[in-house]
């Protein structure tokens, strides 16, 4: 006969002689890497075109060099440096990312948990009174009692098709899955950045080449009206001149505007309120491209785009849900038990020791196509994600061929601006001493004014285009965050 002991002894090999068994459902495998050489149609030339002005350097593609951790600080400004900084400390996309990881990390752990036993103590005392005559003695009257019972009672699901343990590996991939939202975030949060600082560099500039351009119109303006009083020009030319000053001076408030959007921009993406942050005074001369850009072989890329990693993580939690709803098709084995004392009086509880141990299998019989119905949710599901997983692919290496195309041309277009705002500002400068001479007309004059200022304006913003694409390059080639130090939690040390 067992007694006590020899249940406890018992049940630990029990449980693993139960557990052994394979887990139902597909064992999931990443999906292989596009096997192309090439980002683009065409390949790349070595290098960009080459202009002689700040910003206008040539940008060597380097093959098959991963993006440094902290590729921002490749253009050389410290003060972009402490606006990532702000950002990654303070933005609530980070703050959400974060806790969103912490939250799928814990439900792991209570995942985790149910590949174990279940240890229950229980203790209760109870006072009842029974009638005599229901056991057979008539007119015995009742009787009163108290009854105490302390125990430890195990459960156990045998986990013999594996379905638990498929339920873990679905909470482990929803794990991987927000660590690589949270590495998107920062990606994302530190291009942004990088583009609204640019922007708002942008918008100073073209601010500053347009107060240049309304002092040089009063000063045509003085010139035209002095001209009218000596009887060199009619009224004709000097109301074009105001005119065409007031024209320029109604320019002003609208690039104030798209300024003070861009700050408000970037205030966001720090974490504060428009009111709260002062200008940062950033101007596009204090940026250096960077010279050098690393070019992930293709082969490479799905490994090193976070949402890519995503991608692959939710078909792999997609994969572990078909081997959960499988083994709910399939017989579930149940084991629990329990040892214990009981006793009438609290002195005597733990004179007398009881014990039980009992097993069950339920085999679902009739549920009127549920889980069934469920299975083919779940294959539907994987085949949703595979279809999701294969639009990140593509739109990945779509990004990093859309930039480096813009790359190219992007040199090319500030290169041809350049060229034509030194023609413009040539043109402009011989048009009015001409003027000034009486040697040409004030209609010839103010064509060459308008298009000095359409290139002046075409050049500044091909030059923070450039800035801003090869931001794009960095993000579309996944930020660089692979390079980093595992044990950094964040990049750029922020907390």
């Amino acid at each position: 006969m067992l007694n006590s002991r020899s249940v406890l002894k018992l049940l630990p090999t029990t449980l693993a002689v139960f557990a052994v068994g394979c887990a139902v459902g597909p064992n999931f495998k990443a999906p292989p890497a596009p096997s192309v050489e090439h980002y683009t149609a065409t390949p790349l030339p070595e290098k960009t075109a080459e202009t002689a002005a700040p910003g206008g350097e040539a940008q060597v593609f380097l093959s098959g060099k991963d993006v440094p951790a902290q590729w921002w600080r490749l253009f050389g400004s410290e003060k972009l440096n402490q606006l990532v900084r702000e950002a990654l400390a303070a933005n609530p996309s980070v703050t959400s990312a974060q806790a969103a990881l912490r939250q799928a990390q814990e439900n792991l752990r209570a995942q985790t948990s149910t590949l174990f036993p279940t240890i229950d103590a229980s203790f209760s005392g109870t006072r009842q009174k029974i009638d005599t005559a229901s056991f057979g003695n008539p007119g015995g009257g009742g009787t009163i009692y108290n009854l105490y019972n302390a125990s430890v009672g195990v459960s156990y699901g045998l986990d013999i098709w594996g379905g638990t343990r498929r339920g873990v590996e679905a909470q482990a991939a929803a794990v991987d899955f927000q660590r690589y939202q949270l590495e998107a975030t920062y990606q994302t949060l530190i291009a942004n950045v990088v583009t609204a600082a640019i922007r708002e560099a942008q918008q100073r500039q073209l601010i500053a080449l347009e107060t240049g351009i309304i002092a040089d119109q009063e000063r045509l303006l003085k010139i035209t009206e002095r001209q009218f009083n000596t009887g060199g020009v009619g009224r004709a030319d000097v109301l074009s001149a105001q005119s065409n000053l007031a024209t320029e001076r109604a320019k002003l408030p609208a690039l104030n505007l798209q300024l003070t959007q861009a700050q408000n921009q970037l205030s966001f993406y720090l974490g504060k309120l428009p009111s709260e942050r002062a200008s940062s005074d950033f101007d596009l001369a204090e940026l250096q491209l960077p010279k050098e850009l690393p070019i992930a072989l293709p082969s490479t890329l799905v490994r090193q785009r976070p949402d890519i990693r995503a991608a692959e993580a939710q078909l792999h939690e997609a994969s572990a849900n078909i081997g959960v709803a499988t083994a709910n098709l399939l017989p579930q084995v149940t084991i629990t038990g329990s040892i214990g004392t009981q006793a009438t009086t609290i002195d005597k509880l733990f004179s007398n020791n009881i014990f039980s141990l009992a097993g069950g299998v339920t085999q679902p019989l009739f549920h009127a196509g549920e889980l069934t119905a469920k299975r083919r949710a779940a294959i539907a599901a994987y085949d949703k994600t595979a279809a999701d997983y294969r639009l990140a692919v593509l739109t990945a290496f779509q990004n990093v061929a859309d930039t480096l195309g813009a790359l190219k041309t992007d040199a090319e277009a500030l290169q041809a601006q350049r060229a034509a705002s030194d023609a413009a500002e040539a043109s402009l400068r011989l048009t009015e001493k001409q003027y000034q001479l009486g040697g040409t007309s004030f209609l010839t004059l103010l064509n060459a004014q308008m298009v000095y200022s359409q290139v002046q304006t075409s050049y500044v913003q091909s030059l923070a285009t450039r800035y801003q694409d090869t931001t794009a390059l960095f993000q579309a080639l996944g930020g660089g965050w692979t390079q980093r130090d595992p044990n950094d939690a964040t990049p750029a040390g922020a907390p």
